[in-house]
C-alpha cells in the first residue's frame, strides 16, 4: 500500500486498482468495475452496505486503517477493484471532442485533467504509451471518480500515434505556451477536434508539435508576461482549453 513503485508495477500487471471513499467506490461500481474486497471502519460500513453485494469486507479500527493506508482515511473505506479491458484507440474515434495526453507522469495531474474533461464535456481521453495510469490510487482520488465516467485508451505507438486520429477526421490542436501561435479561442474548430497536452516539464515534444494541424496557445496578459509568468500549469491550461472546445461542440 505504501510502496509507490511496487504498486505501480503490480496493480496494472494483476488487473486491479484501489478506490478510496464512499463516493468514488460507488462511482466505480456504477461504471461496471467489479469489486474484489473492501477495507472499512465500523461507522462507514452501513453507508456502503447497499452496493457491496457479496464482496469480502474487512472491518477494522481507525488506527489500523491509517497504519495500512499510510495516512488517516477520512472517507472511511478503501476498495480493491478489478480493472476492465481498455478499448483500442479506434473505439474512441467516433467521438467529437478528445484530449490526447503525451507523457504526463504526475498521477495527480492526470486525475485532475480527467475531472476537467468530465466537467466540461470532453468525451474521451487518449494516453501516450508513457503517460501515467488514470487508475493509480492518486489519479482516482484526485479525479473524484471522473476516470470512471470518461472512456480512455492508450496508444501502442507514440511516433505514429497521431496518424490514426487524422485518418479518422480529427483536427489536432497542439497546446503550447508559445504566444506567437494562434490563440485557441480564435481557431475555427472542426466537427472532430483532438487537443494535445504535453508533459509537465517540457510540454509537447517537437515531433507532436510538428505533426499537429494547428499549434494553439492560451493568451497571457502583458502584465503577467512582464513579470515572468509566461505559462499555466498543465491542469489549469487543460481546464481553460476544454472550456473553449465546447464553443462549437
Amino acid at each position: 500500500m505504501r510502496d509507490v513503485e511496487l504498486r505501480k508495477s503490480l496493480e496494472a500487471e494483476r488487473g486491479l486498482f484501489l478506490a478510496e471513499g464512499e463516493k468514488v467506490i460507488r462511482r466505480a461500481i456504477g461504471a461496471g468495475y467489479p469489486i474484489r474486497s473492501v477495507l472499512t471502519t465500523e461507522r462507514w460500513l452501513s453507508s456502503l452496505a447497499d452496493v457491496l453485494g457479496d464482496a469480502t469486507v474487512y472491518v477494522t479500527g481507525d488506527e489500523v486503517m491509517a497504519g495500512i493506508a499510510g495516512f488517516p482515511v477520512h472517507r472511511g473505506a478503501m476498495a480493491s477493484m478489478a480493472r476492465l479491458p481498455l478499448p483500442p484507440v479506434d473505439k474512441l474515434t467516433g467521438l467529437r471532442r478528445l484530449l490526447v495526453l503525451e507523457d504526463l507522469v504526475d498521477h495527480g495531474n492526470v486525475g485532475a485533467i480527467f475531472r476537467c474533461a468530465a466537467a466540461l464535456g470532453v468525451e474521451g481521453v487518449i494516453l501516450s504509451p508513457r503517460c501515467a495510469d488514470p487508475l493509480y490510487r492518486r489519479s482516482v482520488k484526485v479525479s473524484m471518480g471522473a476516470v470512471f465516467s470518461i472512456p480512455y485508451a492508450r496508444m501502442s505507438d507514440w511516433f505514429d500515434g497521431l496518424d490514426q486520429l487524422r485518418k479518422a477526421g480529427f483536427q489536432t490542436l497542439a497546446l503550447t505556451p508559445d504566444q506567437q501561435v494562434t490563440p485557441i479561442d480564435q481557431v475555427e474548430l472542426g466537427d472532430r477536434v483532438a487537443l494535445l497536452l504535453g508533459s509537465e516539464g517540457d510540454g509537447l515534444s517537437s515531433h507532436w508539435l510538428a505533426e499537429a494541424d494547428v499549434p494553439v496557445c492560451i493568451p497571457m496578459s502583458a502584465t503577467a508576461m512582464a513579470a515572468g509568468v509566461d505559462s499555466l500549469n498543465v491542469v489549469a491550461a487543460a481546464a481553460i482549453a476544454c472550456h473553449d472546445l465546447m464553443r462549437a461542440s
